[in-house]
């Protein structure tokens, strides 16, 4: 089964489903509404990150339920969505980008499941490679950056930004993490796309307002809604390292 995680402009996904099941899928972390999906004769679980009305703020998000309730379910690959703003100029506002690493600098959220086991997972490729190539062959897409993920709610200070650029970053934002890594102690495959809405505080002309992420998210939402569509149908289901993540990680 395949999981969208999906934030403004992914909610219209359910436009060309056959079925539409909702479901209150109950985890140790809490309760989550789930949408089931039949897509191009697959099944997709359908989770809105900051729910219905995007009412709950980045540094909110329950996580670890979100990504238990797609476990519980039977997912076993997963593609987010996640608006960024870029400190790459390669990376422009409008631009599809697919990480293949991150910074975390969120602070405060529960990061793991394993708080009473010691577990260490190798986050050496923390982006499914799999799942990234599939991405490729679905749309117009750029492969690899570095994901910078901040608290928030508010967005960054110019200072921080240039902090981020000398350590490597490309893309900064508040959703990624820890839900790419929590996906790899569940052993599931996991990857984004990042829509680029705006460069970065101190990049940007202007200041940064809620408005122009919306409006750039709006602008391509077709887009993206076609890449996630293509990525549907071409998506196996077969064997990935990511399916194995806990080998070697518990002591």
């Amino acid at each position: 089964m395949i999981g969208i995680i999906g934030g403004s402009g992914v909610y219209e996904i359910t436009s060309k489903a056959d079925n539409v099941e909702k479901r209150i899928v109950n985890t140790d972390y809490g309760d989550v509404e789930v949408s089931i999906l039949d897509i191009f004769e697959k099944t997709v679980a359908f989770i809105p990150r900051h729910a219905s009305g995007h009412s709950i703020p980045p540094h909110k998000i329950n996580f670890r339920a979100n990504i238990d309730a797609l476990k519980n379910v039977g997912v076993t690959q997963i593609i987010a969505t996640n608006s960024v703003g870029s400190m790459n100029l390669e990376m422009p506002p409008g631009s599809f980008v697919i990480p293949d690493d991150f910074l975390d600098f969120s602070e405060n959220r529960d990061k793991t499941f394993y708080e009473n086991k010691v577990v260490h997972i190798d986050v050496t490729e923390p982006y499914c490679p799999t799942l990234k190539e599939i991405l490729n062959e679905s749309g117009d897409v750029i492969l690899g950056g570095t994901y910078v993920c901040t608290q928030g709610p508010r967005f960054e200070t110019p200072a921080e930004i240039k902090m981020f650029k000398m350590l490597g970053g490309d893309l900064v934002g508040m959703t990624g993490l820890p839900e790419v890594t929590l996906a790899r102690e569940r052993e599931i495959c996991y990857n984004s796309i990042c829509i680029v809405s705006n460069y970065a505080s101190g990049i940007s002309e202007s200041e940064l307002t809620i408005d122009e992420v919306f409006e750039m998210v709006e602008a391509r939402q077709n887009d993206l809604l076609e890449l996630i569509y293509n990525f549907i149908k071409n998506a196996q289901d077969k064997d990935c390292g990511c399916h194995h993540a806990l080998d070697g990680a518990e002591v």
